[in-house]
């Protein structure tokens, strides 16, 4: 670490909001990033700024190195056992619909069942009622436990001979539980179908190994796990990718092009198409360095430390509710979503930024679970590893001006 205080790393975390100290609780979003990473970013442009795979020039050469070495990072990080596995895009949401569109829409066929969860965020949702439209297959949903944790029975009775497309998320970006998405991917792979692991929420809070899981794709974004944002990674199978024809089709994903026909690259690059985003990659490989550095099991620790301090007090209040937070499964991660009875959402989210604590609220890109859960609407926060008690502290003090605020008390 570059300093005994870590947080130091952080500069944004130094900024006051309203006249006080920022209490940044929105980390399911998006991360702050550490000064390594922004030095990552800069020293890239400023250093070895080119066009990569194009040029026989030295610069461009450095450009190559800075963004290939950016994918065996990856690769390593998330234990894929091949580079050229590792496609990288402009997010998660990129991902997930370069395999709704290039698998789903070329593999899917009338009849078929594509099943995911109640639980999805919108980006691992939409795709998939677009390819059931387009190809006339049946959508089907697997639903909750009472704790919030996927029913075993919907896993076990939902994914059929029928099914061809399993997609769920590894950790729910509304109730932080994470799925045993193991248990789904050897259910699908029993009836022949592949599996898609919406990571975007779990990659930057516990170590993964794809290999472990065994699922065929797994998509996540850089901005999640201090990276910057605009650069996100599919890992697929290679022997799935090269069954797939591109989803963008333009520069640097040919091998040659005639006035009527194209041949494609080899991958990686036949998914990559037009210039990349060269400093987003030498940014996640240095997020990638830092989080490495500090550890998941320090990270897994500091989140479990928050959750058991805030939820005690939070259950005190009368006038808050909470969701996904009576798992007995030891399988809760720093999201801690609740409502204050009788406010808005939005209007609790605008008294605490008055107070320097900003948290999420809305349906948080997952409507279908809003509606499952009973709501229009919740709130979000969601710790990280350069939170505090005293962060919580501050959190727990704002919400209980929030009714008196509104006059409600």
């Amino acid at each position: 670490m570059a300093n005994k205080d870590f947080r130091l790393d952080f500069p944004l975390l130094q900024r006051k909001m309203n006249g006080k100290p920022l209490t940044y609780l929105d980390n399911g979003a998006t991360t702050q990033k550490p000064e390594s990473v922004v030095r990552s970013i800069c020293g890239y442009y400023g250093g070895c700024n080119a066009n990569p795979h194009r040029g026989a020039y030295e610069l461009s050469v450095e450009a190559t190195d800075v963004y290939e070495n950016a994918r065996v990072k990856v690769q390593h990080f998330i234990h894929a056992p091949k580079s050229n596995e590792i496609i990288f895009t402009k997010n998660a949401t990129e991902a997930l619909n370069l395999v709704a569109y290039s698998y789903g829409l070329t593999f899917v066929q009338p009849g078929d069942e594509i099943v995911i969860s109640i639980a999805e965020h919108h980006s691992n949702l939409v795709p998939w009622q677009m390819v059931a439209k387009a190809k006339g297959a049946t959508l089907k949903y697997i639903y909750l436990e009472p704790d919030g944790n996927l029913s075993d029975e919907d896993i076990e009775t939902k994914i059929t001979e029928k099914t061809k497309i399993v997609a769920v998320t590894h950790v729910s970006n509304v109730l932080g539980l994470v799925n045993n998405v193991r248990k789904v991917v050897d259910k699908a792979h029993s009836v022949g179908a592949i599996c898609v692991v919406d990571g975007a929420q779990s990659v930057a809070h516990m170590a993964v190994d794809v290999q472990q899981i065994g699922c065929d794709f797994f998509a996540f974004s850089g901005h999640k796990l201090l990276s910057p944002m605009g650069i996100g990674v599919l890992y697929g199978k290679e022997e799935l990718l090269d069954k797939m024809p591109p989803f963008l089709r333009g520069g640097d994903m040919i091998e040659y092009v005639t006035e009527q026909d194209t041949t494609f690259a080899e991958l990686p690059q036949k998914f990559e198409a037009g210039t990349q985003n060269v400093g987003g990659a030498a940014g996640l490989a240095a997020a990638i360095d830092y989080l490495e550095n500090f550890t998941f099991e320090r990270i897994e620790a500091i989140e479990k430390e928050l959750v058991d301090y805030a939820l005690p007090q939070l259950r005190e209040l009368p006038y808050i509710e909470l969701y996904g937070c009576d798992t007995t499964r030891n399988n809760k991660t720093g999201i801690i979503t609740f409502n204050v009875k009788d406010v808005h959402p939005h209007d609790v989210s605008t008294i605490l930024d008055a107070q320097g604590v900003a948290i999420r609220a809305g349906h948080h890109c997952a409507q279908p679970l809003m509606k499952y859960l009973g709501q229009n609407a919740t709130c979000r926060a969601s710790f990280y590893l350069y939170n505090t008690k005293d962060d919580v502290d501050r959190w727990i003090a704002a919400l209980k001006t929030v009714r008196s605020v509104m006059r409600l008390d």
